[in-house]
């Protein structure tokens, strides 16, 4: 599939730039709660999995679609609804993950999520197809874009076959370079939000293992660098951010993927630097369309104000009903 120098989204005109795009839907998208039920799956390391489910309401259902929420993100975010709503309504259940200490209470295991981590998908792709769903689509946001792409990826025999395809957006697929984006000045407010929430999290998992999370210095760490070294890294067997970034990105992964795959970066994301255009892999490899419109920030891409599905949501139903 090719990469595609085009695309149909335009932004409103009263809304324009990266950041205004990005900062729009959290604060003014207007979006009802769902009816999600939630299950908790067990896991090999004395763990657990939250999931939310929202049923479609139709006996069958087309198949499931999987979602995967952003850095410190749940499955109740406004882009995670806004998904669950739109294939809902086409007739296919939704199963939105909340990864490790992100569904509401802590995770029991020493680590907790982080950008790489792609078990625990392949955990909620073999619960789908053991409560009998014959069709699995996968989709993914930010983070979850990026363990989304790296699972196809990575490993492409251990994909059942019933994974029929994958959309992804607003994916930092080079770790390295987004990190150095986010570390820019302009960015700092996204960056004093994400390490706020982290750093309360490091201090819930110190009650139960306080040699890998200790609370001295928490306080001054002011990048992604300094928590992924100091946390993230040791809690999940990484010699150093360095060494995390790199062997989590899913951008070496891209050549591998086996299924009909959309990723979506728009031109204008804040949070992604020119490595995460992965041209290159979209042109040489069948199964991958890139996408970069000029605009719409990060997981943004407003539709006009009021409008019921935003542009993103659109464009997903769009790929894989040509599929």
């Amino acid at each position: 599939m090719p990469y595609l120098a085009s695309s149909s989204y335009r932004a409103p005109r009263w809304l324009t730039g990266g950041h205004a795009l990005t900062i729009f839907p959290v604060l003014f998208r207007r979006m009802e709660e769902l009816p999600y039920q939630r299950v908790r799956i067990d896991t090999p390391d004395n763990d657990f999995i939250d999931l939310d489910i929202l049923a479609c309401g139709q006996t069958p259902a087309r198949g499931a679609v999987i979602l995967s929420h952003g850095l410190e993100g749940d499955s109740r975010r406004k882009y995670m609804r806004g998904m669950c709503r739109m294939f809902a309504g086409l007739g296919w259940d939704c199963v939105a993950r909340n990864f490790r200490a992100c569904g509401g209470g802590m995770n029991k295991a020493p680590g907790m999520y982080h950008s790489g981590e792609t078990g625990d998908l392949h955990i909620t792709v073999e619960y789908c197809l053991k409560a009998g769903y014959g069709r699995v689509l996968l989709m993914g946001f930010s983070m979850g874009g990026n363990q989304t792409l790296k699972y196809l990826g990575e490993n492409p025999d251990r994909v059942p076959p019933e994974v029929e395809g994958a959309v992804v957006f607003s994916v930092p697929c080079d770790l390295p370079g987004s990190a150095r984006a986010l570390a820019r000045p302009q960015n700092a407010v996204y960056m004093r939000y994400f390490l706020h929430s982290l750093c309360r999290k490091v201090r819930l998992k110190h009650a139960s293992y306080p040699d890998l999370y200790p609370l001295a210095g928490l306080e001054a760490i002011r990048s992604f660098k300094e928590f992924d070294d100091r946390y993230t890294a040791p809690a999940h067997g990484f010699a150093s951010a360095e060494d995390y970034w790199r062997k989590s990105s899913s951008l070496p992964f891209l050549s591998n993927i086996r299924v009909p795959t959309l990723l979506v970066n728009a031109g204008d994301d804040p949070f992604l630097s020119p490595e995460c255009y992965p041209e290159k892999a979209a042109r040489n490899t069948p199964f991958l369309t890139l996408e970069i419109p000029e605009s719409g920030g990060h997981v943004g891409f407003v539709s006009r104000f009021g409008d019921r599905a935003y542009w993103s949501e659109q464009r997903a139903a769009e790929f894989f009903q040509d599929l």
